[in-house]
């Protein structure tokens, strides 16, 4: 049962230790949103410049925690980054992962 439920939903991980060991948080949100509140250190790319950052992101050579509203396009950008060979974790909301900080 609980590998079935991890494919659907992926491993999960703890993202604190993603965080302790240097992780970058990348928040996927619009500069307004952003500006708006956001996690202490936190890079801002919006979603739709994802693609183009990608070998700029690659050069962090750090894990990613992606975060956005709710969560749906810090998942759209994992799939990007992760394509690319990046190792990236969707931390949902903003304001979830601004608890683990």
């Amino acid at each position: 049962m609980f590998g079935f439920i991890n494919k659907i939903f992926g491993e999960k991980v703890d993202l604190k230790d993603v965080i302790s060991k240097g992780a970058v948080i990348l928040d996927v949100r619009t500069a307004g949103e952003f500006q708006g509140g956001h996690v202490k250190g936190a890079k801002n790319i919006p979603l739709d410049r994802i693609q183009s950052k990608v070998n700029e992101i690659k050069k962090w050579n750090k894990p990613v925690i992606t975060c956005c509203a709710s969560g749906m396009r810090s998942g759209t950008a994992k799939s990007i980054l992760s394509q690319n060979g990046i190792e990236v974790y969707n931390g949902g909301s903003w304001v979830s992962v601004n608890r683990l900080v």
